[in-house]
Order: structure tokens, then C-alpha cells, then sequence
């Protein structure tokens, strides 16, 4: 087959400009659907940035929840689940986890933004983060909170002014609350630009909820108990009552949902389908005119015994040979791309080896259906008709 290579780089390189241009095509492809595969699985990944934080093996949520959204605005569940709970051979301890949205008003500012909040008992940890449970005393007091520092600047210069040594008093849903220390958590796109920790009393008192009714339940179980068997007599026990999930499959449903509940999933689909479509469209148009150009000489060719197989051989050779020069640049710039997301956006896009792989792999696809296309010009070249 290596014979052939030659005849198709020639007349790949032959026409400098246009080959320049198919590369750039192809490359501006590849990079297109590297970016939409790129924020799709950042997207997905944040989504559960804040579930990796809790401390917990099993969770209970509300028999309706979905999302992060729905524990946090009305899927909850009556905190007597969490007492019977802990009745459950194998289970070690039950907290109580309340989630609400609220309004935040940037004390240097007139700005409202709404606020991801949380709230639990100080007394039985929630989250598998240091500096939350070195103020879990302080969070006791009356209207103290903790503020995120990864929260997004439009909620004023918190962690600078606090870290200066500054009282920073501000107001969530009109209450006056202090920030008494910081955190980094970091909420995903999905669920908010910022975050707030409040004990689960002055949580009730800012989102007048009471503390009867919880978001998620976390629970922890005994050391070598058997996950799976506990997981099986919780569900056992609340039968359609509220969900039972491992963490690994509360981490699920909220990628899931993001995937197929909402119209986010499709977006980044739909971009990577028309990063195909364009590539696929350039790599015809190129070919179409290669052949178009080498029409006389294809027929001449043909008059002297080469086969249609021949030709279709070559002009795959070339499509394949344009994803590769095409890929390499895409690439390496969605590289680039990659880490600027990170810095200017705060999104977690990075190279993976899959993607890289399924990247070529639609590429190379591309290209080839472009090339099959292509070839439908060549019974154009029959030597009777052009001589």
C-alpha cells in the first residue's frame, strides 16, 4: 500500500494554498470539537465538585431529587428518616445536611447574588474539609458564617478584606450575618457562584425553614461493615419514603441529570456534531477539487489498465493523511486552549487521553467520509468522454 502514498502526498502538496488551507480546516475542526468535549467534561466534572466533599458513604435525599437544585429549593424530607436510620445494623452516624439559595448583598456594593447555602449541625460533621471543622465552635454563635474564598468576585472582596485582618458584616436574605471564616469548596457552574456555611439553627433563621424538614441525610457506616448490605437495609426500610444512594451513586445522578435532564448535555453535542460537519465539509471540498484537477490524468491512467480501485486507494491515502496534519495542530492548540479556560474561567478542562483518542478517531472518520464522497467525481474520468 506504501506505493501509493506518494502519488497522494503529490497531489495533496502540489497546490501549496490550497493544501495550507485543508489543514487549517481540519485543525479548526479538530479544535472545535475539542472545546465542546473539553467543556462538556468540566461541566460534568464541577457538577459534583461540592458531592466530593461531604462526608459520607451513604445519602439520603428527597424520593424526588435530581440535582443539587432540588435538594436545595424543595425536595426535602422529615429529619425522623435520619433517626431510623441510625437504628440499622452497620451504621455508624447520621448527619443532617440543609441546603437553600439565598441572597447575598455584596457588603461594598448595592449588588444582591444569589447564594449556595448550607447548613448542619456543628456537632456532626458534614463535609471532609479542615477548615470548616476548625469553626464548626464558632459557627455556633448567633448569625456567624463561613464564605467560600472560591467564590466569584462579584460577591465583593471578601477573602481579602478578612484576610487584612477587617470585620466583614453583610446581609443573606435581609438578616445580618458575619463572616467568621473561610473555606475553599468551590460551587460548579451548575450550582452557584458562591457558597455560604451556616450552623443548621442560624440556617433555619435565614432560610425560615425548620429544622424538621433536610435536604440530604449523610451517613456513615462502621468500620468493616459491609457497604453494599447496609446500602440494601436502608432501602429496605424506607421504601419509596426518601432515596438511598452509595456516594458513588449520588455523585451519578447529578451527572446524569446534567446530561440527559437538562439541555446542557445536547449543547456541547451539538457543537461537537457541527465541528464534524464543517471538517467533513472542508476535507470534500478539497478533494472534490483535487480530483477535479487530476481528472485528465486519472483517465489516462484508467486507459491504460488501472482500476477504479486504484484511484479510491489514493484518494483515501489523502483524506487520511489531511486528519493527521490536521489533528496534530488542533491538538496541540486545544492544549493551550485548555489551560487558559482554566485560569480565565476557573473551569477544570484538561487534556485526557480518551478524549485525545476519540478526537482522532472522529477525525480520521471525518475525513474518510469526505474522501468516499469525493470519489463519486471520478466517473467523470472516463478516457472515452475527456479524449
Amino acid at each position: 500500500m506504501y506505493k501509493y502514498i506518494p502519488l497522494a502526498w503529490i497531489q495533496l502538496t502540489y497546490n501549496k494554498t490550497r493544501f495550507v488551507v485543508a489543514i487549517s480546516g481540519i485543525a479548526f475542526a479538530t479544535l472545535l470539537m475539542f472545546m465542546q468535549l473539553g467543556f462538556q467534561g468540566a461541566l460534568y466534572k464541577t457538577a459534583i465538585d461540592i458531592h466530593e466533599n461531604f462526608l459520607a458513604d451513604i445519602v439520603l435525599t428527597g424520593p424526588r431529587t435530581e440535582n443539587l437544585y432540588d435538594a436545595g429549593l424543595h425536595q426535602t424530607f422529615t429529619k425522623r428518616y435520619l433517626t431510623q436510620a441510625l437504628q440499622i445494623e452497620g451504621v455508624d452516624s447520621v448527619a443532617p445536611l440543609y441546603i437553600g439559595f439565598g441572597h447575598w448583598k455584596n457588603p461594598y456594593g448595592d449588588n444582591n447574588h444569589q447564594i449556595l447555602i448550607f447548613g448542619f449541625d456543628p456537632d456532626k460533621p458534614c463535609f471532609d474539609l479542615t477548615e470548616i471543622n476548625q469553626n464548626s465552635e464558632m459557627l455556633k454563635r448567633k448569625d456567624m458564617i463561613l464564605f467560600d474564598r472560591l467564590s466569584k468576585p462579584a460577591y465583593g472582596p471578601i477573602v481579602d478584606k478578612f484576610t487584612q485582618g477587617q470585620e466583614i458584616m453583610t446581609e443573606i436574605n435581609n438578616q445580618r450575618v458575619k463572616v467568621s471564616g473561610l473555606f475553599s469548596m468551590g460551587g460548579s457552574i451548575f450550582s452557584a457562584d458562591g457558597i455560604a456555611i451556616a450552623s443548621d439553627f442560624n440556617f433555619s433563621k435565614l432560610m425560615n425553614r425548620p429544622l424538621s424538614k433536610v435536604s440530604s441525610g449523610l451517613i456513615k457506616i462502621k468500620k468493616g461493615a459491609d457497604p453494599d448490605k447496609v446500602l440494601k437495609l436502608l432501602k429496605a426500610k424506607f421504601s419509596g419514603g426518601v432515596k438511598v444512594l452509595s456516594m458513588k451513586s449520588y455523585m451519578e445522578l447529578e451527572k446524569n441529570y446534567w446530561k440527559n435532564g437538562s439541555p446542557i448535555g445536547s449543547i456541547f453535542t451539538i457543537g461537537t456534531i457541527m465541528g464534524f460537519i464543517v471538517g467533513l465539509v472542508i476535507v470534500y471540498q478539497v478533494l472534490y477539487s483535487e480530483v477535479a484537477d487530476n481528472l485528465e490524468y486519472y483517465a489516462t491512467l484508467k486507459a491504460i489498465g488501472y482500476g477504479s480501485k486504484y484511484f479510491f486507494k489514493v484518494i483515501i491515502q489523502q483524506s487520511i493523511i489531511l486528519s493527521l496534519l490536521g489533528y496534530i495542530p488542533g491538538f496541540l492548540f486545544s492544549v493551550l486552549l485548555y489551560q487558559a479556560v482554566v485560569i480565565i474561567v476557573r473551569l477544570p478542562t484538561q487534556m485526557e487521553f480518551g478524549r485525545a483518542v476519540i478526537v482522532l478517531f472522529l477525525t480520521t472518520v471525518m475525513c474518510s467520509i469526505a474522501g468516499m464522497i469525493a470519489t463519486n467525481k471520478l466517473r467523470d474520468g472516463d478516457p472515452a468522454d475527456i479524449f
